[in-house]
């Protein structure tokens, strides 16, 4: 998969940081005033930002939302290391150095009816992003965002009034956001949150799909991030569903603009197998190249 506008599009900027919340969990959201790359940012690009004035080393953030007249973006990240701790102390006011936006991001166009979005953890930004663009560009497409956590949720829960056939009862919580929005989506964990499915994403993915008849399970898709683990079981659940597949890859990064090749994973190519950057040649892939099966 090739993004034709994925080369000489990276931005240095320097982004004022308009509000920075914390959540349970070490989880923090964070809305940058970044024009330059609000303005070239799509579903699944992310940025490469400077935590620390005395940390070089930068770390990559997808990237969760974006308005290209207001020039902001907002990211979702979590405090795990020594950069994110730090970054977690910035106050509103200062100034990020980053670059961006960065990578090959999800298909853009030409959706099936009915796209599965599933998001694992920090993999929830992109979804939020791509559930966003699909909404508001293509109105006859009916997304549904299935995200899990094994922390709290960073955002308050919400009763879902959006209904559909297919989920187990009881199961309503979902993402106000998006609730908003008129997209349904619905909650996982194996924290036993009220209203959320008690089990894995692919575990409430798979109900909702044994439910459909052939003739809608043919206009689904699925669209992923998360953890590896969560995605290669996404991958194998498209390949049972026969259904295609795209996921974004979660990689620890040294460059994130192509020079290092520290982000490099195996994908299976029309050539044979083949080392690709998960930062310019990624973070999106078909599943099934990456995840090929045995």
């Amino acid at each position: 998969m090739k993004h034709p506008d994925s080369r000489n599009t990276l931005h240095l900027e320097q982004a004022e940081l308009l509000e920075h919340t914390a959540f349970e969990g070490d989880q923090y959201y964070m809305r940058l005033q970044a024009p330059l790359t609000a303005s070239r940012a799509q579903p699944g690009c992310f940025i490469h930002m400077q935590c620390d004035s005395d940390l070089p080393m930068r770390r990559p953030m997808s990237i969760m939302r974006v308005n290209k007249n207001a020039g902001w973006i907002d990211l979702l990240y979590k405090a795990h290391g020594i950069g994110t701790a730090r970054l977690a102390k910035r106050n509103v006011g200062e100034t990020i150095d980053l670059i961006g936006p960065i990578g090959v991001p999800f298909k853009l166009d030409q959706y099936k009816k009915y796209p599965l979005l599933i998001g694992g953890g920090v993999g929830i930004p992109p979804m939020i992003f791509l559930s966003e663009h699909i909404k508001t560009t293509n109105k006859n497409i009916k997304p549904f965002v299935i995200m899990g956590s094994e922390v709290p949720f960073p955002f308050s829960a919400r009763p879902s009034q959006i209904m559909l056939d297919g989920l187990p009862e009881g199961i309503i919580a979902s993402m106000p956001l998006l609730e908003d929005w008129g997209i349904p989506s619905r909650l996982t964990s194996l924290q036993g949150y009220s209203g959320c499915f008690d089990g894995y994403v692919t575990d409430l993915a798979s109900h909702w799909l044994d439910t459909l008849d052939k003739e809608i399970l043919n206009e689904v898709e699925i669209f992923s991030c998360g953890p590896t683990p969560m995605l290669k079981a996404v991958s194998q659940m498209a390949h049972h569903y026969g259904l295609a597949c795209q996921v974004s890859l979660e990689e620890y990064m040294a460059c994130a603009v192509g020079g290092c090749a520290g982000c490099t994973v195996l994908v299976e190519t029309e050539q044979g197998p083949s080392m690709k950057r998960v930062c310019v040649d990624g973070p999106v892939f078909e599943a099934a190249s990456v995840f090929p099966l045995a």
